[in-house]
């Protein structure tokens, strides 16, 4: 059987919704990738309480970069808040990954 080359091309990946909390946001607005700093641009406020979201729709390999980008909030040395808005951040990036 003959396999088309539309076949082997892998489709684009499909750009996925996922909040990103305000501490993260203000975090990787300085980030000097342009890709990332243009996505949380680009990406929709949502207020929470005290706090905020930004809900930015992007490639999962967008999201993992910026996650990526903000790995020092997730050690010792960064404040409990941080630490929950890396965590947080990185569950919601995961169950996209599982829902995909």
């Amino acid at each position: 059987m003959a396999c088309d080359v539309k076949d082997q091309e892998q489709a684009p990946e499909q750009p996925h919704a996922i909040d990103v909390p305000g501490l993260l946001a203000d975090r990787l607005q300085g980030s000097r990738d342009t890709a990332v700093h243009e996505a949380l641009h680009n990406g929709r406020t949502i207020r929470r309480g005290q706090g905020y979201s930004v809900r930015v729709t992007a490639p999962i390999a967008l999201h993992q970069a910026a996650l990526k980008r903000c790995a020092a909030l997730a050690g010792n040395g960064s404040r409990p808040p941080e630490r929950k808005a890396y965590r947080a951040y990185a569950d919601r990036i995961a169950a996209a990954v599982r829902a995909s």
